[in-house]
């Protein structure tokens, strides 16, 4: 396959060009927006071209922690029966009405006396009180239970770096560690003839309902941390990051999102570049996430200053995101509560859309 070009491509666009140029002979020279990083960024005379940044700190661990205890709160919900699982069924006294059967695609079981009774999303004390209610017409004080023997209806996602991903069903008492093992654990690839696991736990993300939850993988699958390690419910996916060589992701309002291999000299114009600029649509300021999304520090950096030549290009870092919101986006504290994750990069990580530009 052709070798692709990590810096500035040889079929760079026109327009692209003339930006390039119009912002050369503004003053940003092309040592600012080369991959001479480190000329550009000893230049007394530019400024820093990150404006605000934010990261965990004491109150957004106690905010972070907060949220933990919310969710282990709402833990005491009770179970919803869904269509697909397998339920038992018992009347006290009358053997002949008992049953092990499936609710059916339609959320109903057939039962002598009542026909079709609706049990999805019942409770199963919901679920009770409806046989009881349904048969007093025709036993007088009937006592029935109900049990589910088997959960159909609940599934999780786990997907990246597992030895099995796909789409696995969880009981009311599943939690993250466990999902993690019944997808085998981490994935392994041989490096230097030795089998080692790939899974990078710490940047590993739980998303319910497009909100990360702020879990510690580390701490809920390692040490079984209980606050960590929380309950699975329906719908949920869960991302084992990869460990791998060093990259850097560019999303957002960018014509070819894409992740690409990192290398030290790489600052946010050349990653920019590889991405085929910014759309028309881009705000003035781009944001870097560093640290993962599981713990992210967020640098809002003005992109247009460094093509100005007023500040520096921005060094990147291994596994740095890089988002170009839309000019919409006004306020930056909205930015940082709302943001991750935006669809986007959740979908880029899901969809699996993302790809590596190597030499070859």
């Amino acid at each position: 396959m052709p070798s692709r070009n990590t810096g500035a491509a040889s079929g760079f666009p026109a327009v692209y060009a003339a930006i390039a140029f119009a912002a050369a002979m503004a003053g940003c020279y092309p040592s600012r927006w080369t991959h001479n990083y480190s000329n550009a960024i000893g230049n007394a005379e530019a400024d820093n071209a990150v404006l605000e940044e934010t990261g965990r700190d004491e109150e957004s661990e106690r905010l972070r922690r907060e949220r933990l205890l919310e969710l282990k709160e709402e833990e005491g919900d009770a179970y919803k029966i869904n269509a697909g699982d397998q339920i038992e069924i018992r009347i006290y006294g009358h053997d002949d009405l008992g049953m092990v059967t499936r609710v059916g695609p339609d959320g109903t079981v057939g039962m002598v006396f009542l026909g079709q009774v609706m049990l999805a999303g019942r409770t199963i004390s919901e679920a009770r009180d409806t046989i009881e209610k349904g048969l007093s017409l025709y036993i007088k004080h009937p006592v029935a239970s109900v049990m589910v023997r088997e959960v159909a209806g609940e599934t999780v996602t786990v997907s990246g770096a597992v030895s099995r991903p796909g789409l696995y069903s969880i009981s009311a008492t599943s939690r993250l560690a466990d999902a993690y093992a019944m997808a085998g654990g981490s994935a392994e690839r041989l490096f230097n003839g030795v089998d080692v696991d790939i899974a990078d736990l710490e940047h590993s993300i739980l998303v319910r309902d497009e909100e990360v939850v702020p879990a510690d993988f580390m701490a809920a699958i390692e040490r079984g941390d209980p606050l960590e390690n929380v309950r699975l419910k329906k719908g949920d996916y869960i991302f084992i990051a990869q460990r791998m060589e060093s990259s850097v992701t560019i999303c957002g309002e960018v014509p070819n999102p894409h992740r690409r291999l990192y290398d030290p000299s790489l600052g946010l114009v050349e990653a920019l570049t590889t991405a085929g600029w910014m759309l028309e649509t881009h705000w003035s300021h781009v944001i870097i996430i560093r640290n993962g999304l599981a713990d992210p520090k967020l640098y809002k950096v003005d992109i247009d200053g460094i093509m100005a030549g007023r500040c520096a290009n921005f060094k990147l870092q291994p596994n740095d995101i890089i988002y170009v919101p839309k000019d919409t986006m006004s306020e930056y504290n909205v930015f940082v509560r709302k943001l991750l994750p935006t669809a986007q990069i959740f979908n880029l990580i899901k969809s699996g859309i993302v790809s590596y530009w190597h030499d070859k």
